[in-house]
Order: structure tokens, then sequence, then C-alpha cells
């Protein structure tokens, strides 16, 4: 190893979350203390080819700053355990989960983590019958279609009757071919970070995202300059409690390593609580609201980074 870490900044890749990848590389290459670290861009353009290959000879660590398919998935996390390069953020398996809604939910389900009501569906389920309403019939107005593999609010639709339910399928099997409806509900949304490996990791505290229209869209999260959480969310103690408690029991649910953001809606009116996602790769642009919670939580952006390098060696065993 050099006397500074090299530290591989992955980033771009060709899935829909190209750009919102390039703006988190950006951030994490700044903020990188040179006088501990040599930073090495590496660049996946948007047909999925890299300018260099990753050796050892190269960089000593892998920070892969990749949102949705192919970067934030499993797919690149198994091409570095074949590599044998530590890197930072969940494993092949704990990336696959929470990157697949519809097995995500499955896992939550199994250690009785509160969930809204859903479905899901295939696109060949959805060609094969005429009878739409039959597949969501569980479910009430309003509901959230969402491809099942995706992030960053890409393909999702916020519908209130049949027609925009099929068209809101429509976008989003433009991007899966699996979709999930979710029941919409009048709640806060909330968010918490996770810090930490495999033993006792730790908890941020919760923030809470500000909801300009129904749903906070891709344009809200990365287009608008507009403030888009408050950081620590003000909330009664038990609820801040039962947050940070239900981040916790999510990502062991998936058998997280490094980090995680997750997501929940808080009922006010009757006190309950329900996960919504839990991202592995969350966004870590100067806006990103993970970042803020570890900043209010006494980790500053530059020793966050440094915190999760110092885990990606740990895993590894170097």
């Amino acid at each position: 190893m050099s006397e500074r870490v090299r530290v591989g900044v992955l980033a771009g890749g060709p899935s829909a979350e190209h750009e919102v990848s390039l703006q988190s590389a950006r951030a994490v290459l700044d903020a990188l203390p040179r006088d501990v670290y040599e930073p090495v861009a590496v660049i996946i353009d948007r047909r999925g080819r890299w300018p260099v290959e990753l050796r050892r000879d190269l960089v000593d660590v892998v920070f892969p700053v990749l949102h949705g398919p192919f970067g934030e998935d499993g797919v690149v996390q198994g091409h570095l355990e074949a590599l044998g390069l530590p890197y930072v953020g969940c494993g092949v398996l704990a990336s696959a989960v929470g990157m697949d809604k519809v097995a995500m939910r499955r896992m939550f389900l199994a250690e009785d983590i509160p969930l809204t009501p859903h479905v899901w569906f295939t696109e060949y389920e959805w060609r094969a019958t005429t009878d739409h309403w039959g597949l969501v019939k569980s479910l009430d107005w309003p509901m959230y279609v969402k491809p099942a593999n995706m992030g960053s609010s890409i393909g999702i639709s916020r519908v209130t009757s049949m027609q925009e339910l099929r068209t809101g399928v429509e976008l989003a099997l433009a991007y899966d071919r699996v979709v999930v409806v979710e029941q919409g509900v009048s709640a806060r949304e909330l968010i918490c970070g996770v810090l930490g490996g495999y033993d006792v990791p730790e908890v941020s505290v919760p923030g809470e995202l500000i909801v300009p229209g129904a749903w906070l869209d891709y344009e809200a999260k990365y287009l608008s300059r507009a403030e888009i959480a408050t950081i620590p969310a003000v909330l009664p103690e038990r609820v801040a409690e039962e947050v940070r408690e239900l981040a916790l029991r999510a990502f062991r649910a998936i058998g997280g390593y490094g980090l995680a953001r997750v997501d929940f809606l808080y009922e006010q009116d009757t006190g309950r609580l329900y996960v919504l996602e839990i991202n592995t790769m969350p966004g870590f642009t100067s806006r990103s609201v993970y970042a803020r919670a570890w900043a209010a939580s006494g980790v500053p952006y530059p020793d966050l980074l440094g915190r999760l390098i110092d885990l990606a060696f740990a895993r590894s065993g170097s």
C-alpha cells in the first residue's frame, strides 16, 4: 500500500441514475482529505464501458458511488469480490435485496417489520389480463406505482384512477419487468442513517423529508435548489427511538454492511411507523440527507468517508 490510501471512486454506469452517481462522486472526490487519501476517479460510461480495469496495483480500496441497477444491485460488488478488492458498502446479497423492492419486502415481512399494504406483478401478468383492477383491488386510492429495481424516484407515479394506474404501470415497465404498487398513506416521510459492520452498527438522528407536492419526485430531489429535509426531525422521543430501532432491524434483515439509509412513513394521527425501503448506496451529493443526518449526529462528511473506507478494509481483513 502506498503512503496515501488510493481510493478508486467508481461512478456513472448504464443505469438511469448515471447523473445522480456523477454528482455523488464529485462530492466524494472533493471531500476526501488529500493528506490521507489519493482519489482515483473511475467513470463508467452510459454503455457500461470502464476506462480502466481496477487492480490492486492501481487502487487500494474502491468506493462504488453507483446508484441503481448495475452498480447498487450486487453486480459491481460481485465483480470487486472476484478481483479481491476491498470496497465500501454492502456486499452482494444485501445490495441485491436492497435494490429489489419485492425481495426487500419479503425479507422485511419475515422479520415482522411494518410495511404499508402493497402488491406486485410481472409484465407478463399485466399484459395477460384485461382486468387490471383485479391486480390492485386490495388497495385504495391513491397508490404509488414503482419499478421493482430502480431508485431516485425514477419511474414512480402517484395514481388516483384506473387511467393513471395504466399510465403509471407502463412508465414503470420501461425500467423493469416487475412492478410494485403501494397503498398511499397520509404520513410524514422520515429517514435514518445506519453506519457500521456486522456487529453493532450505529444509527443517526432521524431526519424528515420536506415534500413540496404530493410526493418527493426526482426533480425535487436533484434539480430543485429548495430545502429537502429537516435534520434532526422534530419528533416525540418515543417515535425517534422507534425509527432508530426499526432502521437497525431493517439493516440487519438484509445483512447490511457499511452503510444504508432507511426511509419511513409516519402516520402522526395513529402513531404508526412503516418502513418504506432501505437504500444501500444513498446519494452522497452535498445535499445528501444521509451525510447530513450523520453530520447532525456528530460525524462530519470527511470523517464519514474515512469510517466507511476503514469498514471496507476491516471486512476484507486488509
